[in-house]
């Protein structure tokens, strides 16, 4: 019997006497679940406060905590709870918990929800407790919790009931903790470097700013099919355009409609900024800076752990070149070759297959990804990058089959993407349209141009580095995550008959 049909035999029996103690519990108290209840401190703010409390003393004073049961011995006589802060053991003994309180116990189960006030105290063994003097039933559990210390072991299950395995595991918690705290790290990092946030459209008429497949809806009122952003790039731009900010950024859900792994999720958060009168350089420096400070956020240092690697994130970062990473990984010299056929058979004698079409970017990008990436374990940014594959990018001075562009590489996962951005209107828009029948080629009829925003690039943007940081796979990084889907609070998921 696996994990759910295991969970679904016992989860009948018990929930049924659950919904018994629930009746009986309408009858004796009136309101099961009261609008609000009034506790004077967290159990977090209770163990500082009494941090030191000798053992086997009992303090006068009296507090008030509230938490979930998770643990209860003796029938009641002891019970732990917790709250999002951490723990407190309850005592309910004759000689300190008056009649009225203690014929609560038989009703509470694990899981329950409930409200306490009473004396603090510390036990001879030194556990700090509070001796109930009142005790309020606040939510009643109408499903048993999963056994506390192994929590759920089915990793869909877990997916699926995400406020079970935060319940229950907490390495689950404490990731979604350190979540928050890298995200809003990310935020403070940004404003004090003088970024200023703004909120683009979720919903985009025409679809760009990166190449993905769009998940699409309809407007009513508009009468518009409209997409879920797959990038804020075009807007952003705009935005640098209008000079509200010479530094902008946007902490934003994005949605592609693409496969699912676990370093994919079709939704997903990235930081994304543009930088006035910066370029590709300035960005590398700013994300490194970046990088050290939100390890040292999670960490303490700008080492950590993730998996069985050490990792750095102290700068400076390796910066090499695309194409001198290949030649040196495989012994293949783009740089000399001159036309896209030579890159084919160049690519083909090396034990690639290769389409009939590829430019000589796109076969130096192919071998890259096959070759380099898997060695890029420190973080590295890999910079000149092909033109063919970076339509937004300003060219390499002396080389214009390369652009300022740089990917930023650790545990051989790309984190971040950044250019000297393309402001030359007469170039965009040059390379947009051939983007666009590029597109088309490939069947994607759906994809055009957008027009509103080379109008606004015609107006003049300023030179600009670009920049968009993966949310989820950084924060993979800093918490040792080996999924995307474990730093997701409610992943994609397939339906539950699926």
């Amino acid at each position: 019997m696996n994990e759910k049909t295991a969970m679904a035999s016992l989860s009948s029996d018990a929930t049924e006497v659950r919904a018994q103690k629930l009746k009986l519990l309408r009858e004796q108290i009136g309101d099961v679940y009261p609008a609000h209840f009034h506790r004077t401190m967290t159990n977090a703010e209770l163990a500082a406060k009494y941090e030191n409390l000798a053992p086997d003393t009992e303090t006068q004073d009296v507090v008030t905590v509230a938490g979930r049961v998770f643990s209860s011995r003796n029938s009641g006589m002891f019970m732990d709870i917790h709250d999002a802060s951490g723990k407190i053991q309850i005592f309910s003994h004759k000689d300190t918990t008056p009649e009225e309180a203690r014929a609560l116990l038989p009703m509470i189960d694990i899981g329950d929800i409930i409200g306490v006030t009473g004396i603090v105290r510390r036990t001879k063994r030194g556990e700090l407790t509070i001796n109930a003097q009142a005790i309020t039933m606040l939510t009643k559990s109408l499903l048993p919790m999963p056994e506390k210390w192994h929590g759920l072991s089915d990793i869909e299950l877990r997916y699926r009931k995400r406020h079970l395995d935060i319940m229950t595991n907490e390495e689950s918690k404490l990731r979604f903790q350190q979540r928050s705290r890298i995200v809003s790290g990310i935020r403070r990092f940004m404003e004090n470097d003088g970024f200023m946030e703004v909120e683009t459209p979720m919903l985009h008429s025409v679809y760009g700013g990166a190449t993905a497949e769009p998940f699409k809806t309809h407007h009513n009122t508009l009468k518009l099919d409209m997409f879920l952003r797959i990038a804020p790039e075009l807007y952003l731009k705009r935005t640098l355009v209008s000079g509200l900010t010479d530094k902008v950024f946007e902490i934003n859900r994005n949605f592609r409609n693409e496969g699912v792994s676990t370093r994919h999720n079709p939704e997903f958060t990235m930081m994304e900024c543009y930088w006035a009168y910066a370029d590709y350089e300035d960005v590398m420096d700013l994300v490194e800076r970046m990088f050290a400070e939100l390890a040292l956020l999670v960490h303490g240092k700008t080492e950590f752990t993730y998996g069985d690697k050490e990792i750095s994130f102290k700068g400076p970062f390796r910066r090499v070149p695309m194409p001198d990473a290949v030649k040196e990984a495989t012994g293949i010299d783009f740089l000399a070759m001159k036309t896209d056929e030579e890159a084919r058979a160049a690519t083909e004698a090396a034990g690639f297959e290769v389409e009939k079409d590829w430019t000589w970017g796109e076969c130096l990008a192919f071998v890259f990804e096959e070759k380099v990436e898997p060695m890029l374990i420190q973080p590295a940014h890999v910079t000149h990058f092909p033109k063919d594959i970076s339509p937004f990018a300003k060219e390499v001075p002396g080389e214009p089959r390369l652009v300022e562009r740089f990917e930023t590489y650790c545990n051989t996962w790309e984190l971040g993407n950044a250019f000297s951005e393309l402001n030359d209107p007469e170039e965009q828009r040059a390379r947009m349209v051939e983007q666009l029948e590029q597109a088309h080629a490939r069947g994607e009829q759906a994809k055009q141009l957008d027009d509103e925003f080379l109008d606004a690039i015609d107006q003049g943007m300023p030179p600009a580095g670009g920049l968009g940081i993966g949310v989820d796979r950084l924060i993979m990084l800093l918490t040792n995550a080996p999924s995307i889907r474990d730093v997701i609070l409610f992943p994609a998921r397939r339906h539950k008959a699926d």
